[in-house]
């Protein structure tokens, strides 16, 4: 799968780096051979070390919507790095990517910048401990949140890919505050309310599932939330580090007619550059220091080449939403919708779940409407699949539990080439 230069350079890493990686699922251990190294990306494109090409259907876990290397943000970044890459200090810049920020999620009345989605989840899950005097969260299984301890609890992903039901190193009394229930099956949540009366401080979720999968959410299951979690006096956080900015340009909020009391938000807002937000109403935001009692901090928040390359992300968004998400609509569809054809001529089980730009080729006859039936799907033909895949050119997330994603520089040629080698590609998963 990869070349001579890439393996040489996996056998140093692997001097380095646990598993050779700094993120578990880079490591293609779920689907077999080793990973390229990536040199350069462009557009739609992965060039490894070895001078492969791949058209890239991960765009770094979501944020490269416009594709690599947009011109704006390049150009934004640079400018941004001749004034210095950090100053600890706080800039106008900050302040004129929150306001696009706000324009597009009216929930978001005040927000902070942090540098990662887990720092974002974390920091909501503390803010609505303290707001509603409760330890209690409730989460949903397959929705993967970070890696802090108490959101390591069925939590899809990475630790599904794995086998892994948990984390090594996670106190049995921090996971005991952590309560997982099915997704897309509020009866369940009902339950977890009676069964707690008065501890539950929030509910945290993936408003559309993208780490055990893409997985929707059924019609009036977010509205029961809503409703739900306002009744018992407990927090909605609206985890969109995936979706946000991706599936409408105010996101999962504005594609299901959503209100939360706080929303994350992650590399998307930094146009792919380390970055996280948080944020939600004012009665919430203000609980947070130096104004309330609730601590949080990071030398590198608001980081400057972030602010800028998020600034011109967004922006040519705003700018563009009206060619921007017919276009990640209608060609994703094409994708998603050929492939799965190729499946069924094949004869080959497949589910395909897709909302907008991303989505998930499940191996197995479906539905899948939560992650026990997202598990399954037979994760030996997925890999099988995305190692012939791999053979043709097309890069898709290592994991049958990760969704898939394009960008506006994905086109009619991509998409031809996709699904031609799917068709090849069906047949290595048939000849067992």
């Amino acid at each position: 799968m990869s070349g001579p230069r890439s393996q040489a350079l996996q056998q140093r890493a692997e001097r380095f780096f646990p598993g050779g990686v700094n993120s578990p699922v880079r490591a293609f251990k779920a689907v077999g051979g080793s990973p390229p190294f990536i040199e350069r990306a462009e557009g739609a494109w992965l060039i490894d070390a070895d001078g492969n090409r791949y058209i890239d259907y991960f765009g770094s876990w979501g944020p490269m919507i416009l594709g690599h290397a947009f011109p704006e943000a390049v150009d934004a970044i640079e400018i941004a790095g001749r004034n210095s890459a950090s100053f600890g200090a706080s800039t106008a810049a900050e302040a004129d990517l929150a306001e696009r920020i706000v324009a597009c999620y009216p929930a978001m009345e005040k927000m902070r910048f942090v540098s990662s989605g887990t720092e974002a989840t974390m920091s909501a899950i503390r803010l609505a401990r303290a707001a509603t005097g409760r330890k209690n969260i409730v989460k949903f299984e397959g929705c993967y949140h970070g890696h802090a301890d108490g959101l390591l609890v069925k939590a899809g992903s990475g630790v599904a890919t794995f086998g892994i039901p948990g984390s090594a190193g996670v106190p049995e009394e921090i996971a005991h505050l952590t309560l997982a229930l099915p997704f897309n099956n509020l009866a369940a949540v009902e339950m977890a309310f009676a069964a707690h009366p008065g501890d539950i401080a929030a509910v945290i979720l993936e408003p559309i599932v993208g780490n055990a999968g893409c997985i929707p959410p059924t019609p009036g299951y977010l509205d029961g939330l809503r409703a739900l979690t306002k009744q018992e006096g407990a927090l909605l956080i609206v985890d969109e580090v995936m979706t946000g900015f991706r599936v409408a340009l105010g996101g999962a909020l504005e594609l299901y007619g959503l209100d939360a009391d706080l929303v994350t938000l992650g590399k998307i807002v930094g146009g792919g550059l380390p970055v996280g937000v948080f944020g939600g109403k004012l009665r919430f935001m203000d609980l947070l220091a130096p104004s309330g009692p609730v601590y949080q901090a990071g030398t590198l928040s608001g980081n400057p080449l972030a602010m800028a390359a998020g600034i011109a992300t967004i922006r040519y968004l705003q700018e563009h939403a009206g060619d921007v998400y017919p276009q990640l609509e209608s060609t994703t569809k094409a994708v998603a919708e050929g492939v799965a054809a190729e499946a069924a001529r094949a004869g080959v089980p497949l589910a395909m779940n897709r909302v907008g730009s991303m989505w998930t080729w499940f191996f197995t006859a479906g539905p899948v409407t939560n992650y026990a039936q997202a598990a399954k799907s037979d994760t030996a033909a997925f890999g099988r699949f995305h190692r012939a895949m791999m053979e043709q050119g097309v890069w898709l997330p290592p994991s049958q539990f990760e969704a898939a994603f394009l960008g506006t520089e994905h086109g009619e040629a991509e998409v031809e080439k996709t699904i031609a080698a799917a068709r090849r590609a069906f047949q290595a998963v048939r000849n067992v």
